[in-house]
């Protein structure tokens, strides 16, 4: 356990450490770039899970556009769950 997760007072405060990616989609307007933030926090929810992501804009279009999540037990099954969906979102 890392040492920021002792600052944590209340699990109610739902301490978090941000964790920050950006990728590129291509799409009929153009190429749009995406920053994704996970968020690791500190006691995992009630699903077991401790990783959160999401991006920071709408993908999709404009009746369906919604904002890729992904939530995971790693990082990297969060980012990678998120990614889907924008991948996902951006082929149709």
């Amino acid at each position: 356990m890392s040492d920021w997760m002792y600052a944590q007072a209340d699990p109610s405060e739902e301490l978090a450490q941000l964790h920050y990616f950006s990728v590129k989609q291509r799409s009929a307007a153009g190429e749009v770039e995406l920053v994704i933030t996970v968020r690791e926090y500190v006691a995992r929810n009630s699903q077991n899970m401790r990783f959160f992501a999401q991006a920071d804009k709408p993908v999709g279009d404009d009746v369906g556009a919604h904002r890729p999540f992904g939530w995971g037990d790693t990082l990297l099954a969060a980012l990678g769950e998120c990614l889907r969906a924008v991948r996902l979102a951006a082929a149709r």
